[in-house]
Parts: C-alpha cells; structure tokens; sequence
C-alpha cells in the first residue's frame, strides 16, 4: 500500500544581488525539490519574511545598502523568523568575515563560487537541526512551558511559538520583537541575577495576568525567561491539594515559587517577617524540604504542569 499524501516541500529563501547565482541555486534546489524564493536586496527580504517564513535562508553577504551580515542581525530580530537558519554566501574568505557572519547569526558560511551539491547538503543538516530545535519548543508549548530567549536589549532572540503570541497578546501595539518596556528596564538592572527572579508581570486585555520568571543567562548574550498564565487562585489550590498546606501557606509557597523575598510576601499578604517565617518552617516540613530553593523548585513544578 503506497502512501499518496504529497511530501511537503522545503521553502528556501535565496538572497543575492548576481542573477548566475540566483539562476544557479534556483535550479539546482528545485531539481531537489525544494520550493525557492527570491530576493535581490536586504529591504525585499524582510519584506518578503513578512508574509513567508522559509525553512532556511541562503543569504549574500556583501550586497549594496544593506548588507547580509546587517539583513541577518534584522532577521533574528524579527521573533517569528529568528529560528530560521542563514547560511552566508560570499566571496570574502577572511576569518574576520567569517567571524563577522556567525556574529551576526549566521549558522554558516560559503564561499563562492558555489558548489551546488555542497550547498545542498549543508542545507540538509541545517534543516535538520532546526527542526528538531522548533520540535523541542513546541513540545515545551504543547506541556504549557513557554519560553523565551532574549539579549541583553531585550530583543527577542528565539521563543516557543506560544510565548510569542502570548507577549503580543500583552502589548498588542508592541512589534513583537522585543520585551515590553518594563521588563527591559527590569532586565538590564537585573541581568547579572540570580536565577527566579521575578520580572514585572504584564497584563492581557482580557485581565489575564502573565507571569515573567527570569532564568538566567545561558550564552555571551542569551537571557531565558519562562512566561506563565497566571492565575493566583487556581495555583494556590493545586498548592494546597498537592501538598496538604493550609491556605496562607499555599499563598507564602506561591510567592516563593515567584521568588519573593519574606519581605516582600509579608508586604503583599500584609503579614510581619516574622509571621512570614513561621509559615515557612510549617512549609518544609510539610514538603520535607530544608530551604527556600527546595520549596520554589517544588512550588513550580506543581504549578507549571497545570
């Protein structure tokens, strides 16, 4: 029995300003199958990304007013197309230049002229790549972990598709590319941190409220934040039914798992420090924990997997 359902083809996007390179690679990637788009200049493309997310971009890297190391850096700027792998293609074979690719964002790097089977199997190993990086995140959406990389600006550097959605949902004015003002503010303050700390919370119009919670730096200039729904009351019960605290304690546990200091609980549920102290000693003994740390570990575990 022979499977009818037609193989979805690959989308590649060839940026060059030489029609014997465009001509050259057009021919050779659909001979493979592949379906190509074409740009000339750095402005078509990021139009063009707009309306098409492509599967990989071949991108040259010396063109005119725009060149592809300043197309790249717009690219990954742009959170909808950031996951999408650019191979450079040029001329230039200085290691600066090669440098300045990967810099830039660049998965790799050719030099011309182009060896159409080389390319092809680069993009192969690429593809691959990126697909099971995309599959990852949308497994950590589809469990209800949405996540999100940015740079110390606050751009968006990668995300699970659900977090993206979730941010604009949040700002819905905002471009999408970047963090709202608030969190970028929190962010440069607050990017040498600890990890679990607790960024602004932003609001959606519909009155659901999302939690930022930082945590940490994970490359030269790659921040991690989890977003969640956040929805007080349901956490606080699950807190309570999972692991048999009373009510203010599921409340102190709550503000824990958000990072909170007992300052700042006694502040928010209007208790002293002291009081704030009690309900934690009650806490990890209930959940046989010996700190703090244990307690939030254990306090978002239950919450994230609602």
């Amino acid at each position: 029995m022979t499977n009818d359902t037609p193989k979805e083809r690959d989308i590649i996007l060839v940026v060059d300003d030489s029609p014997e390179t465009l001509s050259l690679l057009t021919d050779a990637l659909e001979r493979s199958g592949a379906m190509v788009l074409v740009a000339t200049d750095g402005q078509s493309t990021l139009e063009l990304v707009e309306r098409i997310t492509p599967d990989i971009v071949l991108l040259d890297a010396v063109m005119p007013e725009m060149d592809g190391f300043e197309v790249c850096r717009r690219l990954k700027a742009i959170a909808a197309v950031a996951h999408v792998p650019v191979i450079f293609m040029t001329g230039l074979t200085e290691t600066e230049h090669i440098v300045q690719g990967l810099e830039a964002g660049g998965v790799d790097y050719v030099t011309k002229p182009i060896v159409p089977d080389e390319i092809l199997a680069r993009i192969r190993v690429h593809l691959a790549n990126a697909r099971a990086a995309q599959a990852a995140r949308t497994e950590l959406d589809t469990a209800g972990r949405f996540i999100l990389a940015v740079n110390r600006s606050g751009e968006i550097k990668w995300s699970t598709p659900q977090a993206v959605r979730l941010l604009q949902a949040a700002e819905p004015s905002g471009s999408g590319h970047v963090l709202p003002e608030a969190v970028r503010d929190w962010l440069a303050a607050n990017a040498d941190g600890a990890a679990g700390a607790q960024a602004p919370d932003l609001e959606t119009p519909d009155g659901t409220e999302l939690a930022l919670t930082f945590l940490g730096k994970t490359g030269d200039d790659e921040y991690l934040f989890r977003l969640t729904r956040d929805n007080a009351a349901d956490a606080i019960g699950l807190l309570r039914t999972h692991y048999g605290v009373t009510g203010r304690e599921a409340e102190v546990l709550l503000w824990i798992g958000r990072g909170k200091s007992n300052r700042d609980i006694a502040e928010i549920l209007g208790l002293s420090p002291r009081t704030v102290n009690k309900h934690l000693e009650q806490i990890y003994a209930k959940l046989g924990v010996e700190n703090r740390a244990s307690a939030a570990v254990l306090a978002i575990r239950v919450i994230d997997a609602r």
